[in-house]
């Protein structure tokens, strides 16, 4: 006889239920599926300028109706990491909204000098006056920490550079590569799972990116799907070393409960 264990999903957004401000076809099933059945669940963001209050309105324009419960943020792992890590710790802050606010939350003040940890931040507002000053608090011994290290869209027209690109100037100036916490870094992917309150063989990742969601949940031990409603092209699969479990064209196609979510 079977009996079903406690189980839950890890969700990227971006390609997996919106493309843009578009819906992915039947999404918004999806969700109302999880909801109606109690299947615990936690979008995963590694944009650290959104707030949880940004991603349930986002979500709700396109029908999605959760509660800021739902939503894990990189800002939110990354001061959860330095609570842990570095207490009574003072921050300059690269980054805007969200981090900000996360960094608030949890107490963690502040400052334009002498900072004990400069943190990198998605963010349109960064002048090149203040990357020289994080640059120069670096020099001076501060350590480095980015949120994440997305690359930037390459578009035409795009206004935000990436972390990526911001975080290589940084780079280059100072000779010091940052500690980067969101996605694929085990760090965020285990403080969401502690958030979820599940251990890694409870956890059950969905994404479109084999670069972060999938490798980060293959780092972790949690089960991958790879849905390819996003960036992911099922013809350029064969060059990873690694595989998801499961491989659908979107999320309408998963079926409940996952055959992995059984034990003897």
């Amino acid at each position: 006889m079977e009996t079903q264990t406690k189980h839950g999903l890890m969700i990227d957004m971006d390609g997996v239920i919106y493309a843009g401000e578009e819906l992915i076809k039947a999404a918004d099933v999806f969700i109302k599926r999880l909801l109606k059945d109690k299947i615990p669940f936690t979008f995963l963001s590694n944009n650290s300028s959104k707030s949880r209050a940004d991603a349930v309105e986002k979500l709700a324009k396109l029908g999605i109706n959760v509660t800021e419960k739902h939503i894990y943020t990189s800002a939110m792992a990354t001061a959860t990491f330095l609570t842990e890590h570095y207490p009574g710790c003072c921050v300059h802050v690269l980054g805007e909204g969200g981090l900000l606010k996360s960094l608030k939350n949890a107490g963690i003040p502040m400052v334009d000098k002498k900072p004990d940890l400069v943190i990198l931040g998605e963010g349109q507002e960064f002048s090149l006056e203040r990357v020289h000053n994080a640059v120069d608090m670096i020099l001076a011994g501060a350590r480095f920490i980015a949120t994440n290290r997305d690359p930037s869209p390459r578009r035409e027209g795009w206004n935000n550079l990436g972390i990526a690109a911001t975080a290589a100037m940084i780079e280059e100036a100072t000779g010091r590569e940052p500690f980067v916490i969101g996605k694929p870094s085990p760090v965020m992917m285990r403080s969401a799972a502690a958030y979820m309150g599940l251990q890694p063989e409870q956890v059950t990742i969905i994404g479109d990116t084999m670069e972060t969601d999938i490798i980060g949940g293959i780092y972790m031990g949690f089960k991958t799907i790879l849905v390819l409603s996003g960036i992911a092209d099922k013809e350029q699969l064969i060059k990873y070393g690694y595989r998801p479990h499961l491989v659908v064209d979107s999320v309408d196609e998963i079926e409940f409960p996952l055959k992995w979510w059984t034990k003897p």
